[in-house]
C-alpha cells in the first residue's frame, strides 16, 4: 500500500500571487501558473502537463534543467531569449527618452497607475519572445517592486512560462557622470565607483559594495548587472577610465574579482547561487582602455585600440586571473561583454581588423577556447546596425562588418561564440541569420549553436532562482533600497575615497568661517549622444551642504578662505569643422585647461581607415585644442590674486588624470575626489574625518608625457612634482601626518 507523505511545504497568500514555503527548498512563487506536490514538495507546473518535467524540478542542477528548457524551445524563442530590450522607463513620461505608449496614449492620458505594463513591454514579451529587459528609471522601489511583479506575472500566462531577467546599468555611484548613459541612483544607496572605489585600495570594501548593490537590485527586480568595468585603465585621455578600478593590473584584477564574488554569492548556497545572487557582466573583453589618442569606440572616430607597448596579455589579466577565477564559490562572472573596439592587429589567426565580438580569433579561440569562458557573452550595445553617413555620430557601431547585411553580421558573431546582442530588440535579423546559417553549416548545427546559448542564458536565470519566486513584497522592497546602513557604508566608503594631494597646514578649516565658493562656467560643447550642449553656468556647490559647515559669503573678500570646486578638463578629440576646413577632424584630448598644441603627438597614426574618411591617418600633430571648462582655471587664479595670504582650497572632481602643473602652485591644499557627494568633501575640509584615498592613476608632468606613452601600458607617464616635492604617482595621498605608507602601498605600490 502506497503511504502518502507528509506535506513539507506552508503556503502564503501575497496579494496577486502565492508563495508556497518548502521545507529547506526554494520558495515558489506563482499568479496564474500551477502547482503540483511532489514527494511532498511544490513545484511549478510551466508546461500544464500534471507532470514533473526536468526543468520544472528545482532539485536539479541548473544548467540540467537550463538543456531540457532550452530543447523544447523554437528557434523563435530562442531568438527572443538573444536580445535585450530598449531601456525602459517606469512610468515612461511624455518628453523623456525611449518613449512608450498606454493604451495607445501616453502614460499621462491613460489613467494607469505607474507600474502597469506599457504596450510596447506587452508586445516585446508576447510576439518577440524578449525575456531580458533593462532597466532605466524607476520612480521608486515600491513601483519597482510592483511592475515586476506585473511583468513576471504576464510572462507566466505565455508559453512555457519564463520569468523576466531585468538588468541595470551602474545604479549606485555617487557622483554625476557623462562617460556612458547610466542609470540613475535614485533611492539606492550612494556609494564611490569606478576609480573612486579604486581610491580606497581595498578589495575587501569593494566586495562589500558588491554585496550592497547585489541586494538593493534583487529588492528592484534586477538579477543582471551590465558591470563591473575592469578594463584596465592605462590610457588617461579616455573618457570611461573613470569607470575602471585604475592602471594597475593586480589593484583592477583584485577590485573586480572581489566585487564578481559580492555580487554573485549567496552565503549559504553550495554552490553560491541563489536568490541573493546577480549575475555580473565583466567588460569589456579584451579590454577597452587602449583606445588610441583617448578616443572612445562609442564612437567610429574612436574605434581603434592600440598596443604599442606590447601589453595585450596585461590587459587580459583582470579576466583571466580576476573575473573568471574567483575566490568565491560562484567560480566566474556569469557573463563578458566585449568592447566596440577594433583591437588592431590582436587577432593571430586571421589577420583580421573588425570589431571585438566579431573577431573569431579574439572570441571563439582565445575566450571561448584558450581560456574556457564557459557563460554568456553578451556584444556591447547595437552594434549590428547599419552604419550611419556621417563619422561623427553616436549609432555607428559594426566595425569591419559594414558591407555585410545586419542578419549576416549576426551570423558572424553567433558563428563567434557569443549568445546575445545588446540593445537590440528586432527579432527577424536573428531568424534570417538563422535561415542563412541552416544554408551555411546545416539546420543540424545552427540548431545545436543557437541551443548552446540558450542553455547559457537560462543557466544563469535558474541560478538566480527566477524559475521559483521571481515576485518581490513592494513593502520589503522600499525597506531595503537605500536603508540606512547600507546609506551610512556607502558614505564612510565616499570619505576613504577622496585623496589629499597638497596640504600646506590649512587643513582642515574650522566649522562656522566664513566661505567664498565661486560660480562656474562651462563652454559649448558635445555631449556623450554628439548632441551639442549650450554653454552652462552652475554652483560650484550646494549653498545649502555647504552652509551646514560654514556660513557663504558672495565675495573673496569677505572670506576666510576659499573653496573652489571644479572638474578635470573637458576635452574632445574629433571636431567636424576642421575636416570641413580641410583636415581630418581629429583634435588632441587635453588633460591641460589651457590651450594645448600637440608639438610632440605621431605625426602617424597607428591605426587608422574608415569608409568615410579620405585618409587612413587619424594624425593630430600640430593642431590645438582647449578644454570647455577652461574657466575652472581663472576661478582658482581669480581666488588666489583676491584672498591674498588666505587659503585657497581646490576641490577637483576628476573624471580622469589630469596636468596638476597649471593650478597647484596657486592652491594650498588639494582634494580629489573621483565621485562623491559634496557633504563628503565638507566633512574631510571640517577635519570631521580624515583623507585616506590613494591615487588608482598617475597625474602626469604635462601633455608631452601624455603623447610620449602608449595607449596599452600602465605606469609609463612621469608624475607631476609639486612645489612641496610630492610625486603625484599611483598610490600616492596624504592625510594629517603626510604621505600614507600603509599595508595597501606596501602590497600594490612599488617604490622606485
Amino acid at each position: 500500500m502506497e503511504m502518502k507523505l507528509d506535506k513539507k511545504y506552508r503556503i502564503e497568500k501575497c496579494g496577486a500571487y502565492t508563495l508556497y514555503h518548502n521545507e529547506n527548498g526554494p520558495a515558489i512563487g506563482t499568479a496564474d501558473l500551477p502547482v503540483i506536490e511532489v514527494d511532498g514538495f511544490i513545484f511549478k507546473n510551466f508546461e500544464r502537463t500534471e507532470k514533473l518535467l526536468p526543468y520544472e524540478d528545482w532539485r536539479l542542477e541548473a544548467s540540467v534543467r537550463a538543456r531540457d528548457l532550452a530543447g523544447r524551445l523554437s528557434i523563435r524563442e530562442i531568438a527572443g531569449l538573444m536580445m535585450y530590450s530598449p531601456h525602459q522607463m517606469v512610468p515612461c513620461l511624455p518628453g523623456g527618452p525611449f518613449q512608450a505608449t498606454y493604451d495607445g496614449r501616453t502614460f499621462p492620458e491613460s489613467g494607469k497607475m505607474p507600474w502597469e505594463l506599457s504596450d510596447q513591454q506587452k508586445k516585446f514579451l508576447k510576439e518577440d519572445s524578449l525575456r531580458h529587459v533593462l532597466v532605466m528609471h524607476v520612480e521608486n522601489a515600491e513601483v519597482a517592486a510592483r511592475w515586476n511583479n506585473e511583468m513576471q506575472r504576464y510572462a507566466e500566462t505565455l508559453e512555457h512560462g519564463i520569468s523576466v531577467n531585468f538588468s541595470s546599468d551602474p545604479r549606485h555611484g555617487a557622483g554625476a557622470a557623462d562617460a556612458e548613459y547610466k542609470s540613475e541612483s535614485g533611492q539606492v544607496s550612494k556609494w564611490p565607483d569606478g576609480l573612486a572605489m579604486a581610491a580606497t585600495f581595498s578589495p575587501e570594501l569593494c566586495r562589500e559594495y558588491g554585496q550592497t548593490v547585489a541586494e538593493e537590485c534583487r529588492a528592484l527586480g534586477i538579477t543582471t548587472a551590465l558591470f563591473p568595468q575592469i578594463d584596465l585603465g592605462t590610457e588617461p585621455r579616455w573618457m570611461r577610465i573613470e569607470d575602471t578600478f585604475g592602471c594597475s593590473p593586480e589593484l583592477v584584477t583584485d577590485m573586480g574579482k572581489a566585487y564578481c564574488d559580492g555580487l554573485q554569492t549567496t552565503e549559504g548556497s553550495l554552490d553560491g547561487w541563489g536568490e541573493s545572487s546577480v549575475c555580473a557582466m565583466v567588460k569589456h573583453w579584451p579590454g577597452g582602455g587602449p583606445c588610441e589618442g583617448g578616443r572612445d569606440a562609442h564612437y567610429p572616430f574612436g574605434k581603434y585600440a592600440v598596443y604599442p607597448g606590447g601589453c595585450f596579455e596585461q590587459h587580459l589579466k583582470p579576466f583571466v586571473e580576476g573575473a573568471f577565477r574567483l575566490d568565491g564559490p560562484t567560480g566566474a562572472a556569469a557573463s563578458v561583454m566585449p568592447y566596440y573596439t577594433v583591437s588592431w592587429n590582436m587577432d593571430e589567426k586571421d589577420g583580421k581588423n573588425v570589431g571585438n565580438s566579431y573577431s573569431h580569433y579574439l572570441i571563439h579561440d582565445l575566450l571561448r577556447e584558450k581560456y574556457g569562458y564557459e557563460g554568456v557573452v553578451c556584444t556591447d550595445w547595437g552594434i549590428t546596425q547599419d552604419p550611419e553617413q556621417e563619422i561623427d555620430s553616436f549609432g555607428s557601431r559594426c566595425y569591419g562588418a559594414e558591407k555585410l547585411s545586419e542578419a549576416e553580421r549576426h551570423l558572424a558573431i553567433i558563428e563567434n561564440g557569443v549568445d546575445q546582442f545588446g540593445g537590440n530588440s528586432e527579432i527577424e535579423p536573428i531568424l534570417e541569420a538563422y535561415r542563412i546559417g541552416c544554408e551555411r553549416h546545416g539546420e543540424a548545427w545552427m540548431r545545436e549553436r543557437m541551443e548552446q546559448s540558450a542553455v547559457r542564458l537560462l543557466t544563469n536565470m535558474f541560478r538566480c532562482g527566477l524559475f521559483e519566486n521571481p515576485y518581490l513584497k513592494p513593502e520589503e522592497s522600499a525597506a531595503v533600497v537605500g536603508r540606512e546602513s547600507h546609506s551610512l557604508a556607502g558614505f564612510e566608503a565616499q570619505l576613504r575615497s577622496v585623496v589629499m594631494l597638497k596640504n600646506t597646514g590649512v587643513l582642515p578649516v574650522d566649522k562656522k568661517k566664513k566661505v567664498y565658493v565661486p560660480e562656474r562656467t562651462i563652454q559649448e560643447r558635445k555631449g556623450f549622444f554628439r548632441n551639442l550642449i549650450p554653454e552652462t553656468k552652475l554652483p560650484g556647490a550646494s549653498r545649502s551642504a555647504v552652509s551646514e559647515y560654514y556660513t557663504w559669503v558672495d565675495t573673496p573678500e569677505e572670506a576666510d578662505f576659499a573653496l573652489v570646486f571644479i572638474e578635470s578638463p573637458i576635452s574632445d578629440g574629433y571636431r567636424a569643422a576642421d575636416r570641413e576646413d580641410g583636415g581630418n577632424g581629429y583634435l588632441p584630448i587635453s588633460l591641460q585647461y589651457r590651450p594645448y598644441r600637440a608639438d610632440t603627438a605621431r605625426r602617424q597614426s597607428i591605426a587608422g581607415g574608415d569608409f568615410r574618411e579620405a585618409s587612413a591617418n587619424r594624425s593630430y600633430y600640430g593642431k590645438e585644442n582647449t578644454a570647455a571648462n577652461e574657466a575652472d582655471l581663472d576661478l582658482i587664479l581669480d581666488a588666489r590674486q583676491r584672498m591674498g595670504e588666505k587659503p585657497v582650497i581646490v576641490c577637483v572632481r576628476a573624471h580622469h588624470p589630469m596636468v596638476f602643473g597649471e593650478l597647484e602652485p596657486y592652491a594650498d591644499a588639494i582634494l580629489v575626489d573621483f565621485g562623491v557627494q559634496t557633504e563628503a568633501i565638507l566633512k574631510l575640509v571640517s577635519g570631521e574625518s580624515e583623507p585616506s584615498g590613494l591615487l588608482p592613476v598617475q597625474m602626469p608632468e604635462n601633455m608631452e608625457t601624455v603623447e610620449r606613452h602608449c595607449e596599452d601600458q600602465p605606469f609609463d607617464l612621469k608624475p607631476y612634482q609639486d612645489s612641496e616635492g610630492n610625486v603625484y604617482d599611483f598610490g600616492f595621498g596624504l592625510n594629517w601626518s603626510g604621505q600614507i605608507e600603509d599595508e595597501r602601498t606596501r602590497r600594490y605600490v612599488r617604490r622606485s
